[in-house]
Parts: C-alpha cells; structure tokens; sequence
C-alpha cells in the first residue's frame, strides 16, 4: 500500500500541463494588468478614431 502511494507521489507524467498552464495564467494577469494600465489612453484612442468615421461618413474631413 505504502509502495503504491509513493509511487503515485512520484510520478511527474503532468506535470508539463501544469507548467504551460501556470504560464499562461501569468501572462493572462500581465496583460490584463496592461489593459487597466492603459485604459485611458486605449479609449482616447478609439473614440478619436469614431468621431474621424463619423465625420467621414458625414462628408466632413477629420
């Protein structure tokens, strides 16, 4: 019994799932991190590219 536990702890066949799935989560947290970093200038940004297509659809220039 004690033998087959032991051999159970020892097995790493896994283990390089759990190693990509830890990277991934991290670089998931990095950028989320990014984008409320960056929130604000992300919006300047989309809403000066609306109101331009705006104008345009308008006939106006940007």
């Amino acid at each position: 019994m004690l033998h087959s536990i032991l051999r159970l702890l020892r097995d790493d066949q896994g283990q390089g799932f759990v190693e990509y799935g830890l990277i991934l989560a991290l670089v998931a947290v990095l950028l989320i991190t990014a984008m409320v970093a960056l929130r604000s200038g992300l919006s300047n940004v989309f809403n000066k590219a609306t109101d331009c297509m705006n104008k345009a659809a308008q006939g106006q220039g940007c």
